[in-house]
């Protein structure tokens, strides 16, 4: 049900993980180099690019950090379980509507190392739903996971502007990948040692039909959310004040 991939071009599953990692990549680091942006604007010319450096190589030395932990996490009873449950809610949180009055609450930092210290908190923080996302769709595979770490660095510094833009454009986009997470969800968590044994004798179909379960419980929260969502309020405007003004304009 949940074998490790090897480094095999010829096996389809590895070039499916290949293609999961890279879509949680993309979804996922969207918002860093946002980040990055809004805690160095206050800084002077000069130091922008130093605290750019400075502060994805504290968050790459992060993602190490948490990537190695996540797979020997990953290896023991309850954990995948729990991974699923958090990864489930982020496929959630992902296709949710945004508020009218969101956005990143990131303060702009005036110095060098509070903008580093903003970058690296801020990385961290994002860092693992994304590390857990990758973690899954790696199944134990040490290369698929280094890929994935070493495809997020390029992703963060330099595509993300372009990726919130199209998200933005094509809001399908984000729908398509938190019903990825969706399906990344289950299928990590009917893997799980704990269940896996009791599962053993419906895992012909569990396979297919858990994940294609998680992609459906994402996309149809995300629906109810988006139609129980109250419309904007209407603009009133007041037309007795309106012409009064423009009675005023014509008489001066």
């Amino acid at each position: 049900m949940h074998t490790p991939l090897t480094l095999d071009p010829l096996n389809p599953q590895f070039w499916v993980a290949v293609l999961q990692i890279v879509v949680i990549d993309i979804l996922l680091s969207g918002d860093n180099a946002v980040v990055i942006a809004l805690a160095c604007r206050n800084l002077p010319p000069q130091q922008r690019r130093l605290g750019i450096i400075w502060g994805v190589g504290g968050a790459i030395g992060l993602r190490v950090v948490l990537t190695f932990f996540a797979v020997t996490l990953l290896t023991l009873s309850y954990v995948k379980l729990v991974g699923g449950a958090l990864l489930m809610w982020i496929g959630i949180k992902l296709v949710l509507p945004q508020a009218e009055d969101g956005g990143h609450e990131i303060k702009a930092a005036g110095n060098l190392f509070a903008a580093i210290r903003t970058i690296i908190v801020a990385d961290f923080v994002m860092s693992l739903d994304n590390v857990i996302a990758v973690a899954a769709a790696a199944r134990d595979s040490v290369f698929l996971l280094i890929f994935g770490l070493a495809l997020s660095i390029p992703l963060m510094v330099w595509a993300s502007q372009l990726i919130l833009r199209l998200m933005d454009r094509f809001p399908m986009i984000i729908v398509g990948g938190g019903a990825l997470l969706g399906w990344i969800a289950l299928s990590m968590a009917i893997a799980d040692p704990v269940v896996k044994p009791v599962l053993e004798p419906v895992q012909h179909w569990l396979s297919w039909a858990a994940p294609a379960l998680g992609a459906l419980i994402v996309i149809v929260t995300g629906w109810l959310a988006a139609a129980r969502r109250p419309a904007p309020a209407a603009k009133i405007i007041d037309l007795a004040a309106a012409d009064d003004e423009s009675e005023g304009d014509r008489h001066a």
